[in-house]
């Protein structure tokens, strides 16, 4: 179980590494606009404010990859952080922003989440 755990966190951490190129380096782009459901003038509008969203989604990528890598107890805690940071992000976007980053972000986190528990 611990195996699968790390990999679900790592996939995750994946997750958040590819939003980051979306919103740091793509936002503007076609395939970032369908993502996010932009245009081409609110995408050239917001770019900075992407960028910066994007730059916090790599912090979230950059602690779930620390939490698998690092040792236990160390490890545990830093996964369980970041997997809660990650649900309580995607639930605001859900309330904020699009009801589907409930299911992209929100609900992998919690699965990552129970499955690091249930190794404890």
């Amino acid at each position: 179980m611990s195996i699968i755990a790390t990999v679900v966190v790592l996939l995750i951490a994946a997750l958040h590494v590819y939003i980051l190129v979306l919103e740091m380096f793509l936002w503007t782009g076609p395939k970032a606009r369908a993502s996010f459901g932009t245009s081409a003038e609110f995408a050239s509008a917001t770019k900075a404010l992407a960028a910066n969203q994007g730059l916090y989604n790599g912090f979230l990528a950059a602690g779930l990859v620390w939490g698998a890598v690092a040792s236990d107890p160390v490890g545990f805690q830093v996964k369980v952080f970041f997997l809660v940071c990650v649900a309580v992000a995607g639930a605001y976007g859900a309330v904020t922003a699009s009801r589907k980053i409930v299911f992209v972000q929100t609900v992998p986190a919690l699965v990552g989440l129970a499955l690091v528990l249930a190794t404890r």
